[in-house]
């Protein structure tokens, strides 16, 4: 599979650094380096995941691939699923 590429590495590192994950860091790196995007800017209207059902918790972490999902709590739901 090849790596997506990055439109601001130096950004990419920094980010990394602080200990976010490679796919976060990408998104943001990539983000503030498109003059079209405003990564700082207040996006949508989405609940925070303390405001979601454990199965709709559930269900997100099924979709991006969070593995021993099927046995955490939802507050071990809502770590694993900020820290991905």
């Amino acid at each position: 599979m090849p790596t997506p590429s990055l439109k601001d590495e130096d950004l990419y590192e920094t980010l990394r650094d602080k200990g976010m994950s490679k796919e976060k860091a990408a998104r943001i790196s990539n983000a503030a380096a498109n003059p079209d995007m405003h990564p700082s800017e207040k996006g949508g209207k989405a609940t925070t995941y303390e405001e979601r059902t454990k199965q709709a918790l559930y269900k997100r972490a099924q979709e991006i691939g969070i593995e021993g999902r099927s046995t955490m709590t939802k507050a071990q739901l809502i770590d694993a699923l900020r820290n991905h």
